[in-house]
């Protein structure tokens, strides 16, 4: 009982952010649209491309569009103890490696920021490892050691909960205060596309068998029947607990994707673009949106990472992935991908000349 009213007396309630998050500016959207119309390349020839570019105008408020020049891969981190049940192909509470291996450069994603020269920022949010095994800066915002397992116990309390997704709002306050224009936002989770899933299974009211995928590592039959069973479990915890995002995140969530989701809605507000990678992302996304409806026109789907969960959400968001090229590897890769495509859709919308025409004569 101590418990539920600790809850009801939460000061944060994510549908406060309804009213903080406007739409673009659909004005600007007309002008951009009226300036495709005149550029030298047909309209519809970029594809795509054409659509992308005319997003980002209405992003920025900006016609033309202004280049994408100081991205930003930013990666919240956690373990979650329904590892423990052999769901992941990893050994759990093992995330620390993953961000260690990221941090060193040798991690898809790594390589590729490093090809790209995007800065990647790795916040600590639950990882279950001694903080001398990271950087400070990266350990400095834990909000608690690992999560518990949803399919018996709540991943966390309400109070830790509050202060995850109060830390993704800080982190995303950070970024578009330092001027980030764009964020390609991943994780580094171990067992974590098991409450993504739950949670997108209990948003889209649908059940367990429907939502659970093979993970970022892949994993065999018998651990996908193990992993369907701990959401299928989890997801009777999580129904009751519906109608309040905060509930939810805490009781089959963790602090990694509270963190996404408060840095999501908070990026929102402050206008700054996202790029959104496999199904930990998505299932944030999709509790976002449940707060505020407008917040997902500020996200754009970064490639199908193969997870039927993944496609549940961005289908109920209306999201079309960029690419589908078959990465399943997570951790912000399928979404750093798609981040050139983003560049040259901005390079081109306003970097092409506009068709000149004669001037008709007032006696013709």
């Amino acid at each position: 009982m101590a418990a539920g009213t600790v809850r009801r007396m939460s000061r944060l309630n994510l549908d406060d952010f309804s009213d903080l998050i406007e739409r673009p500016d659909s004005g600007i959207r007309r002008d951009a649209e009226e300036r495709r119309e005149r550029l030298i390349v047909t309209p519809g020839s970029l594809g795509r491309l054409d659509e992308l570019g005319e997003w980002l105008s209405t992003a920025q408020a900006s016609v033309p569009v202004r280049p994408i020049v100081q991205p930003r891969v930013v990666l919240f981190a956690g373990d979650h103890g329904v590892a423990q049940l052999g769901v992941s192909a990893r050994e759990s509470g093992s995330a620390h490696r993953l961000v260690r291996t990221t941090l060193e450069g040798g991690s898809p994603v790594a390589v590729l920021a490093r090809r790209a020269g995007v800065p990647v920022r790795i916040v600590d949010a639950g990882l279950d490892c001694d903080p001398e095994l990271l950087p400070e800066e990266v350990v400095r915002h834990r909000v608690r050691r690992g999560s518990g397992r949803i399919d018996v116990e709540d991943a966390m309390t309400i109070e830790e909960t509050e202060a995850a997704v109060r830390l993704g709002m800080t982190i995303a306050d950070e970024e578009a205060d330092s001027g980030t224009d764009l964020v390609v936002l991943g994780d580094l989770s171990v067992g974590g596309t098991t409450p993504a899933s739950t949670l997108i299974a209990a948003l889209c009211g649908t059940d367990a068998s429907v939502v659970t995928g093979r993970g970022g590592a892949g994993i065999d039959d018998l651990a996908w029947m193990r992993k369907c069973a701990a959401i299928r479990d989890a997801l009777r915890r999580a129904r009751p607990v519906l109608g309040d995002q905060l509930e939810l995140l805490a009781a089959v969530g963790g602090a990694d994707l509270a963190a996404t989701t408060g840095f999501l809605l908070q990026s929102a507000v402050r206008r700054m673009p996202v790029i959104l990678d496999g199904v930990v992302s998505a299932a944030c996304a999709l509790v976002g949106q449940r707060a505020a409806f407008r917040a997902p026109d500020w996200w754009l789907a970064g490639q199908v990472s193969g997870e039927p969960a993944q496609a549940k959400a961005l289908d109920r968001m209306a999201l079309n992935p960029l690419l589908d090229q078959g990465v399943t590897v997570g951790e912000g890769t399928g979404a750093l991908l798609a981040l050139p495509l983003v560049q040259a859709a901005a390079a081109l919308a306003a970097e092409l000349p506009e068709r000149t025409e004669p001037v008709e004569s007032d006696s013709d």
